[in-house]
């Protein structure tokens, strides 16, 4: 005899567990299926939170570090103190993870939502069979949502030991801060990545196939960020391919082909492959249902529908159209939210995916929302720009953060904000003003008339609002 619920929700992480609140909130009768030993999925246990807390003990070494020039004594000197010590950060960093994984565990009881440890096979007319051990079936009467997320790949001819040659799952955990690492991809995770290990103490070399570094972001966003991790001492190769790497007990050998056509051969202690990330949906049945995938992903509409009635899916397992779907976390909670107030029959709205705020928690940090400079001429919009150095601000030069620029990108006949792009400290922060600004249809005088508060970082959006429109007033 099945046990049924109203929706089955199949992965517990940023998608999945918010899909399930929702749907509970809206009163319907809900389980979650999730193999792993805490909820949040990829975010929470492996991605976003533990990254995140290892960028906050580099940040705050490059605080101790510069101790002499705030005026602070630590003990008999600075350089005394200036260390890391990994196994104290791995704690802190898994207290964190556990405390936020008992959260979501504390949102279910309160909102009666069935937590079924295992995992899911789909079996038809809302079926879904979950082994651990003993196998037990459930029924769906309203929806399945398939929320299995996604999990780090390898790039071609790079083979992944877990040991050596490592992802961001294993980077996350290192007990010993590596003497070299190299790091083959600057997306968001290569580039977060390279600022914890070089503050940290590590030399790092960054490769990457493309012309610049973090490639989706605008191109003046990319040459900023190049020149900042240049002068922290990262090395960075665009236009390079890494053609082989061999992993031994306590190193990795690689070859890799540099924009010149010059070959050339290290040595490091580990090789991070950060080069996207690809669906879970290997025993989910979804093939043998007939559900369609593309290349492994689910395809589905934009309510969430996949091919067959019954089955919704969200989050990093999905396709959508000829574009990417961004693998963020928060655009998975949006989604979850979307496909469970429609299964619940309640109003909603479709997502707008230009306006996804994407951040990237890098030393500086990066934070955009909207079109880059570049897409917006390739969309045919006749474009104004207006940008703003941050080290010019009073805030910015108290907190001794003083790299950094705000940029505008609008279209000129209707003065509309079409992206903001905002690299410099607490970037990632700042661009919810703009991802706001971008929801509301707000044109650049409105953001010249949106009084900023001084002295502040957010100071520099009504600067470069301000640049274009023909010139910000500090600059």
């Amino acid at each position: 005899m099945a046990d049924t619920y109203d929706v089955i929700v199949i992965g517990a992480g940023t998608g999945g567990y918010v899909a399930a609140i929702r749907a509970a909130q809206l009163g319907l009768r809900v389980a979650v299926v999730e193999r792993q030993k805490g909820l949040g999925g990829t975010c929470l246990l492996w991605g976003c939170i533990p990254t995140k807390a290892l960028l906050e003990h580099a940040h705050a070494l490059k605080i101790i570090r510069n101790a002499k020039e705030w005026g602070v004594t630590l003990g008999s000197s600075p350089d005394a103190v200036a260390s890391i010590d990994m196994t104290q950060v791995q704690a802190r960093k898994d207290r964190i993870v556990t405390g936020l994984s008992k959260g979501v565990e504390f949102l279910f009881k309160k909102n009666k939502i069935d937590w079924i440890k295992g995992t899911a096979r789909l079996t038809g007319q809302g079926g879904v069979d979950v082994h651990e051990g003993d196998k037990r079936t459930l029924k769906a009467t309203r929806e399945i949502i398939v929320a299995t997320g996604s999990a780090p790949r390898s790039a071609p001819g790079i083979v992944l030991d877990r040991r050596r040659i490592i992802t961001s799952d294993e980077a996350i955990a290192i007990r010993d801060v590596p003497k070299t690492i190299a790091i083959l991809g600057s997306g968001a995770v290569g580039v977060e990545f390279a600022s914890i290990f070089r503050r940290f103490g590590s030399e790092v070399t960054v490769f990457e196939l493309l012309p610049r570094l973090v490639p989706a972001e605008d191109e003046q966003i990319s040459a900023e960020l190049e020149r900042s991790l240049r002068k922290q001492g990262v090395t960075a190769h665009t236009s390079a391919q890494v053609t082989s790497a061999v992993a031994s007990a306590d190193r990795v050998n690689l070859k890799a082909t540099l924009a010149d056509g010059r070959a050339t051969e290290m040595e490091v202690e580990y090789l991070l492959v950060a080069t996207g990330r690809g669906p879970v949906t290997e025993g989910l049945g979804a093939v043998e249902l007939g559900v369609a995938l593309e290349k492994g992903f689910v395809k589905v509409d934009e309510l969430y529908r996949t091919s067959i009635a019954g089955v919704s899916a969200v989050g990093d397992v999905i396709v959508m159209g000829p574009n990417p779907h961004p693998q963020l976390a928060h655009v998975s909670s949006a989604e979850g939210i979307v496909a469970a107030e429609r299964i619940a029959g309640v109003e909603t709205r479709r997502i707008n995916y230009d306006h996804v705020p994407r951040c990237t928690y890098c030393d500086p940090e990066i934070g955009s929302v909207g079109l880059t400079e570049q897409e917006a001429q390739r969309r045919g919009y006749e474009v104004r720009v207006g940008t703003f150095p941050i080290g010019i601000l009073g805030r910015a030069k108290i907190a001794g953060e003083a790299e950094g620029l705000v940029k505008i990108v609008a279209d000129k006949r209707y003065d509309e904000v079409l992206g903001v792009h905002i690299i410099g400290p607490r970037a990632t922060e700042l661009v919810a003003e703009a991802t706001v600004a971008l929801r509301l249809e707000s044109t650049v005088e409105e953001l010249i008339r949106t009084i900023h508060a001084h002295p502040t970082i957010a100071e520099a959006i009504g600067e470069a609002a301000h640049a274009a429109h023909g010139g910000a007033i500090h600059a």
